[in-house]
């Protein structure tokens, strides 16, 4: 695996370099020759000191990109937590890939091949599709709490209802370490006739 580690605004001294390349070390056993790591520390000056240090890791597994972000006092601590998230992301990736392939009856693969006997493209195997859906109970909270609830979890996005506007929001947090708000609204002639109304 090659690593790189660079520095966004700030001098990081040898020792912490060199303790973050020792600590992605770890996912070599997971991980061959062809993968490549972006190890990006920074610090947000706005931010608590217990969330400061920042260590953003982006790692190609396989083709596929694998993020993960980790917030602590220093980039040690962090460095520790984001090589934990990481890892239960590359085995959990490793573990699809391994599964076996859904099989489909032979008459219907027969229906959507193409002259040369393969399937169309938009139905081939290897076409990206939704392979989970996820729901879950939604409810109204302000925006200073939906973050709090986004760090909480770890994410790097959070969708809730924002109760000020009632309006279905997306909170995503920006590569400065900052906040962005999504605030979907119908487009189109159906939002033009609503404004008349």
């Amino acid at each position: 695996m090659r690593t790189v580690v660079t520095a966004r605004n700030l001098d990081v001294p040898e020792e912490d370099r060199a303790y973050v390349l020792r600590k992605m070390g770890r996912l070599e056993r997971l991980l061959d020759d062809r993968s490549d790591a972006s190890v990006e520390l920074s610090r947000a000056a706005h931010r608590s000191p217990a969330e400061a240090a920042i260590v953003e890791v982006t790692l190609l597994v396989d083709g596929k990109p694998v993020r993960a972000v980790a917030r602590a006092a220093n980039h040690r601590g962090a460095a520790d937590l984001v090589i934990d998230r990481l890892e239960r992301q590359v085995v959990d990736l490793k573990e699809r890939a391994a599964r076996p392939q859904e099989h489909r009856p032979e008459s219907a693969a027969g229906e959507r091949s193409g002259v040369d006997g393969q399937a169309p493209a938009s139905t081939r195997d290897d076409a990206p599709r939704i392979v989970k859906v996820k729901r879950f109970a939604i409810e109204p909270m302000f925006e200073e709490d939906a973050v709090t609830r986004m760090e909480e979890l770890g994410h790097d996005f959070f969708v809730f209802v924002n109760a000020e506007s009632e309006r279905t929001a997306v909170l995503y947090r920006r590569r400065d370490g900052d906040y962005g708000l999504i605030e979907p609204t119908v487009g189109g002639s159906y939002s033009s006739g609503l404004r008349s109304s």
